[in-house]
């Protein structure tokens, strides 16, 4: 080993000092994105890190070296030179004092905890930062690197680079890349420009520009995203071209401008906002010219929650759209192009106490033209509600209290104020493995109508007690070869009271029959809305039996039964229902499989056992035996109404490609209501994802092809990746393909 020369001037107040430093990067993969390569691993830059970047000292070593007396020095071989955060490296190097610079020669190397440079020559000073020749370049982070003529290094922030090559691709990988005559990287702000700019894709010009302006590393940055291309039945060939705008941190703006061949132009603006008390997104679809109807179109949704009290909360979530067609020759999807209603909905809630006070207000635009004017949603205006909880009274007692009161408006049917009140009692003993509880309500419901029908009675009024006693038991035991399970048995039974009342001069504003379930067997009133009260004099039994992990309480199998029996029959019905005569109701049976592997699975069965028949049934399995892998297979039948195949999946099909696909069919009307299948390559630089899709409307019956392509190039465009959030929603378990590992 040569030895190491030290060099002192006390008088010029440099410290130099013996500095061992690690030759060479060492380099790894990031572990939060196996695609950013970085220099963390670096031992140096630890040190520099730690380092005081105000500390006027001077540390450093070379092989060789001579001091004049007024404190500059010439050095040579393995020249390393330190100052604060900044690590010089050379063959050769001579030391000014005075200005605290150095002149660099031979095979350069700088680091900092932003960037590493290697160059052929250069010059660095504290004062104005360094130069370097010949220079090979990359951030600290991994979210870039590149060559240039020469790079300039201002306040340890900013590059400059002449005649650059620049790309986010790991070394070896140049995918796509900017070449420019300039670029400048402000690293405190994670945003470069560039001039005469010109950028390839695999080796293909894909745009040129005098002008630039990118994103560095995940950031946002304002400027222009790449576009997306597609075709549809309606619309004709689509070009997208979206625009970002990041005005501050907790504002954004995208504007996106779309072209359709057969439509005309039309743009999407959408603001997002999210302060100290507030949060929500405006968005808006505008074609100020529809080609072929010949008209303007559009759709606007607002969607806000304000805190304006630490219990207070503003909420508005409001959609309107220009016609009745708009959905139809502009969705995508057969849930896209089958929207019925569209909310209108402002609310204002209060806590206080114990108390929870709700004014809201709720409009429905209706799609659907060809619906009955007398089967559309009533409007809610106001709607008025009280809510009120009091739990842990002596002796184990509580209370609450469930008021409102709302004023139900509509062109057709009676129309008026419904009050509805039911104070309860509540009694409630156990312990951990079992409960008792007892409770005992009084509901009150009184009506102010108009528009009633000739001799109809206009202020209505019902009034019942609603009884009912609930208990519950959990038994576990321990379970497998080594005792590494816990099974349960959990049987719960409800036995609920509710007189008979005739409830025929009532008005149906918002009350339905909801479908039955686990949940619904066990409400004390087997309709949704305050317009039905059900009669009742009926003991609900359920047995639920659950496989769990005995370390971490991992679900891996639950299995549970419900059924009703009915001491007397129901005779409480909506219009045009015809009293039922039964002693039991519909059997309700749930299974569902979890954490088993690499399996999970749903089972939903409900029978009529009078009628001996399936009311309805629904299965869904699954397999994902890793994150970038899934099938779903399901079924869905309803008796009368529907039964449906669904079968989605997404799997690799070579090395960084994956293949996805999804299908709906439809037993009952015997056609296929959706499909789509696509492929997706995804890089460290770069992923392609194309689908082409066939879909039915639920609302017309018509059909739609669509085909969709969106390019991204990663660290130069992220942002916007439509394809990608639609597969979500469409496949279950789906998740964005991994970047190629870097060896």
């Amino acid at each position: 080993m040569k030895p190491s020369v030290r060099i002192a001037a006390c008088r010029r107040r440099l410290l130099l000092a013996l500095a061992i430093a690690s030759a060479g990067a060492h380099v790894r993969a990031a572990d939060d994105d196996q695609c950013r390569v970085s220099l963390a691993a670096d031992p140096r830059l630890e040190e520099l890190r730690q380092a005081d970047p105000n500390d006027p000292n001077i540390a450093i070593t070379s092989d060789r070296g001579e001091l004049a007396r007024a404190g500059d020095a010439t050095l040579s071989g393995n020249v390393r030179i330190r100052m604060g955060q900044r690590l010089l490296a050379a063959d050769e190097a001579e030391l000014n004092a005075t200005n605290r610079s150095v002149a660099l020669k031979g095979k350069v190397e700088y680091l900092d905890p932003t960037v590493h440079v290697e160059g052929k020559g250069g010059s660095y000073a504290e004062a104005t930062g360094g130069s370097f020749e010949g220079a090979r370049f990359e951030l600290v982070d991994g979210s870039g690197r590149g060559a240039a003529k020469s790079v300039t290094l201002h306040d340890q922030t900013v590059l400059d680079l002449e005649r650059v090559r620049f790309t986010t691709c790991p070394p070896g990988n140049e995918d796509w890349l900017l070449s420019a005559s300039r670029i400048s990287i402000d690293q405190e702000s994670s945003t470069g420009t560039g001039r005469d700019v010109r950028l390839d894709f695999l080796g293909v010009p894909l745009i040129y520009t005098p002008w630039i302006s990118f994103p560095v590393g995940d950031q946002r940055k304002t400027g222009l995203l790449f576009p997306a291309f597609g075709s549809g039945g309606k619309t004709g060939t689509q070009v997208v071209v979206p625009w970002y705008w990041n005005i501050a941190p907790n504002y954004d703006a995208t504007l996106t401008n779309r072209y359709f061949s057969s439509r005309g132009y039309r743009i999407d603006p959408e603001f997002r906002y999210l302060t100290e008390r507030s949060r929500g997104t405006i968005d808006v679809q505008y074609l100020p010219y529809d080609l072929e109807e010949k008209e303007a179109r559009g759709l606007y949704e607002f969607r806000d929650v304000t805190f304006l009290q630490p219990r207070t909360r503003g909420l508005i979530d409001a959609a309107y759209v220009s016609d009745d067609s708009y959905f139809e020759d502009f969705g995508v999807g057969f849930e896209g192009t089958s929207v019925i209603f569209l909310r209108q909905l402002a609310e204002m809630r209060k806590d206080v106490g114990r108390w929870s006070l709700i004014g809201r207000a709720q409009n429905y635009q209706v799609i659907d033209s060809a619906l009955a004017d007398d089967e559309r949603p009533y409007a809610m205006l106001p709607q008025l509600v009280a809510l009120a909880r009091w739990d842990n009274l002596a002796g184990g007692f509580g209370a609450a209290v469930d008021a409102e009161a709302v004023n139900f408006q509509r062109d057709a049917g009676p129309q008026g104020v419904r009050v509805d009140a039911q104070p309860l009692l509540r009694w409630r003993t156990g312990q951990r493995s079992s409960y008792i509880e007892a409770n005992a309500a009084w509901r009150y419901t009184a009506y102010a109508l108009n528009d009633n029908a000739p001799g109809a009675d206009d202020g209505p009024s019902r009034s019942l007690p609603v009884l009912s006693l609930d208990s519950g038991l959990v038994l576990e035991r321990p379970v497998g070869s080594k005792n590494q399970r816990l099974q349960t048995l959990e049987p719960r039974l409800l036995y609920l009271y509710v007189p008979y009342r005739d409830q025929n001069a009532l008005p149906i504003f918002d009350t339905d029959t909801p479908q039955l379930n686990m949940v619904e067997l066990f409400r004390t009133n087997r309709f949704v809305g305050a317009d039905r009260v059900g009669d009742a004099n009926q003991v609900s039994v359920g047995l639920t039996s659950r496989l769990l992990d005995a370390l971490d309480g991992r679900q891996y199998l639950t299995a549970t039964l419900g059924q009703a029996y009915y001491f007397e029959d129901p005779r409480v019905t909506l219009p045009g229902e015809t009293p039922s005569r039964r002693s039991t109701s519909d059997l309700i049976a749930e299974l569902e499989l979890s954490a088993f592997k690499d399996w999970n699975a749903r089972v939903g069965y409900q029978f009529d056992p009078n009628a001996s028949q399936t009311e309805r049934a629904e299965f869904g399995l699954q397999y994902r035996p890793a994150g970038d892998r899934v099938i779903n297979a399901g079924y869905r039948y309803q008796r009368d109404l529907l039964e449906q195949f669904d079968v989605s999946a997404a799997w690799p099909i070579a090395k960084q490609w994956r293949g996805f696909a999804r299908w709906v069919y439809s037993l009952y009307e015997d056609k296929t209501l959706d499909q789509f299948v696509g492929f997706e390559y995804s890089s460290c630089c770069w992923a392609l994802r194309v689908v082409t899709r066939r879909f039915v409307s639920s609302r017309t019956g018509d059909s739609d092809n669509s085909i969709g392509l969106q390019l991204e190039l990663k660290g130069l465009s992220s942002v916007g990746v439509d394809n990608e959030a639609f597969l979500r929603d469409a496949i279950r378990g789906y998740s964005a393909l991994p970047p190629e590992p870097r060896s």
